[in-house]
């Protein structure tokens, strides 16, 4: 299954309401898994992003509706990245 690394950052109204991020992200969890997808991982950084993610997900469109899902709700703007491990990596370059 494709992993997604997921970059957030908190809105103004993510900010005003820090206090629910837990449970922002219990829920974040429970939407991955409505879309066929799961949370490896979550973590709140320091730096640029307030939050990293690691999602598996089937596909790009099912990674692309939870976060249209998560971002509708105000409390952070996401960037994503498609993840490819060693084994992906060698495939793509015994194309070239």
């Amino acid at each position: 299954m494709p992993t997604y690394i997921v970059l957030g950052n908190f809105t103004d109204q993510g900010i005003r309401n820090i206090k629910d991020t837990t449970k922002r992200a219990s829920a974040v969890k429970e939407a991955a898994k409505k879309v066929g997808a799961s949370v490896k991982n979550l973590y709140w950084t320091l730096g640029p992003y307030d939050v990293v993610t690691v999602v598996d997900a089937p596909d790009d469109q099912s990674v692309a509706a939870l976060l249209f899902s998560i971002g509708s709700l105000g409390n952070v703007r996401t960037q994503s990245l498609k993840a490819f491990e060693a084994d992906e990596v060698e495939r793509i370059l015994g194309k070239i």
